[in-house]
């Protein structure tokens, strides 16, 4: 069977591709749909339908431009209702892609519309399984997203179609089928998943603790419940812009792809409440930056971060990027809808740099200098996630999870110097760049963060194997 997997690992997110007989199929694409137009395009046949497996949480889908573009239709699974021009399936219904046949299974649990759609090749033979965010590698979909947007869910009620679904439509399935889940690891939406991105459903149905075939109803929902931690602030946000509709990234893209010379780019963040974005490696960004700029760098989970840290999903945001990449810092603010940017830097930091303009830099030091500082007992602030703090971390350090610095900042002393850390440099490089906005000045980063620091004798608690990944 022709179906290729297109994976983006900044987001952790599978699309598919399938073709046959001069007709595609897309499932749940990215924002940007123009690579979809083209594959299809090489292989000279038209895309005939986008499928979506749910309304996604954690990236605005592509499926109204690329209906727009080539006149494919967009299909739904069983009670979705979505505010656009669908066809929302019924359960078991097919659909041809050349000879290809494409069943609709109904899986509601990780969202009620929630579908996976059994791929069936010109044989007959029952080939693979798009499953969205019904099954993962190793894990399943969080049952807790879809509460916040419909009131009168909750996320047992979840669990427990979760539940029957997969032992009533996945479970029966042949175990030589392919598993094509929507998500790998690094995704918010399971707690645990694996790095691989398929696999068989025979072996998940070894290894994946959401299908052991001796499980109650009551033991899987308190399993999969147990370590969830509360989801992304721009989760249903996203929902809704996947339900009710967006701009197109066309007109996305033209709003912010404005150069501004370095004295038009001061104006406009003194006239406006643009956020300023700077997209540089941490590396780079510390040794000068624009005041009052927020470092996220592109080379890394940019989108989720920026999703975690910027709570107001119509923003204005001002880019900082090095030469070239400014199209690609828009297209993937997009992808988790944050479509506000209003202009970028023209020339990068080294034009404001060279304009003479006032320059910031965020102090650092290395593990070893940090394991020196570290034997007079200074104030640690560790900014990684919780269930890497719980599993091994600098002893006596404090636990504050970047995407809840803001509601913490008075654990950040202002009148003596503490140190900041997260796993390699990267989160604490944002918390740093919000701090230092925020009037902080006297603390330093550690450089490679955790990882470096274990490689010294820094006194650190026994290590125990996380439960979650959230």
């Amino acid at each position: 069977m022709k179906i290729e997997q297109i994976y983006t690992g900044c987001i952790a997110h599978a699309a598919y591709y399938l073709e046959n007989n001069g007709e595609a199929a897309i499932f749940d694409p990215l924002r940007e749909v123009q690579p979809y137009i083209d594959r299809a395009t090489k292989d000279h046949a038209k895309i005939k339908y986008v499928f979506e497996t749910h309304f996604h949480a954690d990236f605005v889908s592509g499926h109204l431009d690329l209906a727009k573009k080539t006149g494919a239709q967009i299909v739904y699974g069983p009670t979705a209702k979505p505010g656009f021009d669908a066809l929302v399936a019924e359960d078991n219904q097919e659909f041809k892609v050349g000879n290809y046949t494409i069943k609709v299974l109904h899986t509601p649990g990780h969202t009620m519309e929630s579908t996976c759609f059994l791929l069936i090749d010109e044989t007959g033979k029952e080939h693979g399984i798009i499953t969205g965010d019904t099954l993962f590698i190793g894990d399943v979909g969080r049952p807790d997203l879809a509460q916040h947007v419909i009131a009168d869910l909750t996320q047992d009620k979840l669990a427990a179609h979760l539940f029957d679904s997969l032992r009533t439509k996945i479970m029966p399935l042949s175990d030589d089928l392919i598993v094509y889940p929507n998500h790998g690891a690094g995704s918010a939406c399971g707690k645990k998943m694996s790095k691989e991105t398929t696999d068989t459903l025979g072996n998940q149905k070894k290894t994946n603790y959401a299908l052991r075939a001796d499980m109650s109803k009551d033991e899987f929902i308190k399993e999969l419940l147990t370590g969830l931690t509360n989801p992304p602030g721009y989760f249903p946000k996203n929902v809704l812009m996947n339900i009710q509709g967006y701009e197109s990234l066309d007109t996305v893209m033209t709003r912010g792809k404005k150069a501004l010379t370095p004295e038009e780019f001061e104006l406009l963040a003194n006239e406006t409440e643009a956020l300023i974005i700077d997209t540089r490696s941490p590396e780079v960004f510390a040794n000068g930056f624009v005041p009052n700029s927020i470092n996220i760098g592109l080379d890394g989970s940019f989108a989720m971060w920026v999703g975690e840290m910027v709570k107001d999903i119509k923003q204005e945001i001002l880019i900082i990027a090095d030469k070239g990449k400014e199209e690609e810092v828009i297209i993937r603010l997009s992808r988790v809808g944050y479509d506000h940017a209003i202009g970028f830097l023209d020339g990068g930091f080294e034009s404001w740099k060279t304009a003479n303009k006032e320059i910031e830099q965020v102090k650092r030091i290395t593990a070893a200098q940090f394991e020196d500082l570290n034997a007079n007992n200074p104030i640690v602030i560790d900014v990684r996630k919780k269930s890497e703090f719980d599993s091994e971390h600098v002893v006596n350090a404090l636990n504050v999870p970047l995407n809840e610095i803001n509601d913490h900042l008075s654990m950040f002393p202002k009148d003596k110097m503490f140190i900041l850390h997260c796993a390699g440099g990267y989160r604490s490089m944002i918390a740093a760049s919000i701090l230092k906005s925020r009037g902080w000045d006297d603390f330093v980063d550690v450089e490679g963060g955790f990882v470096e620091i274990a490689k010294t004798n820094t006194p650190r608690t026994e290590y125990v194997c996380p439960t979650t990944l959230l």
